[in-house]
């Protein structure tokens, strides 16, 4: 039998999946993939194999995936370059012959290719697409918002202004917890019957920014409100602030997303593959916000 493979693993998500898949497997059964050799160091002591390749190097994948019964395969953020780049690993899979691939998708509500998630949903569509056509087997996980991004949109000076500030509307995100995340991946990577299935990974309940303000404010003592401007508004005030146009985008890009639905719908699918129930998203921001 094979072993299984977890890439992304200097990241948060594929670090935490490694992390829980040495829970249940042993350590001589799994394989991780990093870039370069200095990245391998801080694994060495886990007892893994460790494979070097990257998502660029079709050829280095394809060695690295030798004997690979299971990949987790952790979408890449080189969002300009991820289209090639996860042909790479489809094609490397496929020359490799790895039994099954498990995939991080995106949660979404459209499929259309104006779509407000477009930008990033196209790509992952792309993946899906081919890993459905490869006669691999898979498992595609359609990760919702990860509650650890909040703080990201709401601003590192919340507290200091009171004011969340983003074009998202009403617009609510079923977001879930990211260890709840790599849980349910570990689960399918240990478990029976998910072949060739899409899941979709979402937290157990919908919340918007308002109730993201009045959450802050309970943990806090401080008065938070939510703010919703128009993009154009958004726009300008960050470039004001000196944000990089790149980042502009990519935040009100997400915040369009919400603010039409994208990521509202509730799952029960993660729930039914940790076998409890999904980590509170008003507990971490109590526990973020409230020291």
């Amino acid at each position: 039998m094979g072993k299984i493979l977890v890439t992304g693993v200097t990241g948060h998500l594929g670090r935490a999946v490694l992390d829980k898949l040495l829970v249940k497997v042993p350590a001589s059964n799994v394989k991780v993939l990093v870039r370069d050799a200095a990245k391998a160091e801080a694994f060495k002591p886990l007892g893994v194999e460790i494979a070097i390749g990257s998502y660029d190097d079709k050829a280095s994948l394809v060695a690295a995936f030798q004997d690979t019964d299971k990949l987790y395969f952790v979408s890449g953020n080189d969002v300009a370059n991820r289209g090639p780049q996860h042909e790479n690993v489809v094609n490397a899979a496929i020359a490799a012959k790895v039994g099954h691939v498990v995939y991080t998708s995106v949660q979404r509500k459209s499929e259309s290719a104006t779509s407000s998630l477009a930008f990033i949903a196209s790509t992952h569509l792309l993946v899906e697409n081919l890993l459905k056509a490869s006669g691999l087997q898979y498992t595609i996980m359609e990760h919702g918002l990860y509650a650890e991004v909040i703080p990201m949109f709401v601003g590192d000076r919340v507290l200091e202004t009171g004011i969340i500030f983003q074009p998202a509307g009403a617009g609510k995100t079923a977001y879930a917890l990211r260890e709840d995340m790599a849980e349910a991946g570990v689960a399918v990577l240990t478990g029976e019957g998910h072949e060739n299935r899409n899941y979709v990974i979402t937290g157990s309940k919908a919340i918007s920014y308002t109730d993201i303000a009045a959450a802050i404010s309970a943990a806090t003592g401080k008065q938070v409100t939510y703010v919703s401007p128009t993009v154009e508004a958004f726009k300008e005030e960050l470039t004001k602030v000196g944000v990089p146009e790149m980042y502009i985008g990519l935040f009100a890009g997400f915040s369009t997303a919400v603010k039409e639905g994208e990521f509202e719908e509730v799952s029960g699918d993660l729930e039914k593959l940790i076998g409890r129930k999904s980590g509170s998203v008003e507990a971490y921001l109590k526990e973020t916000y409230g020291k």
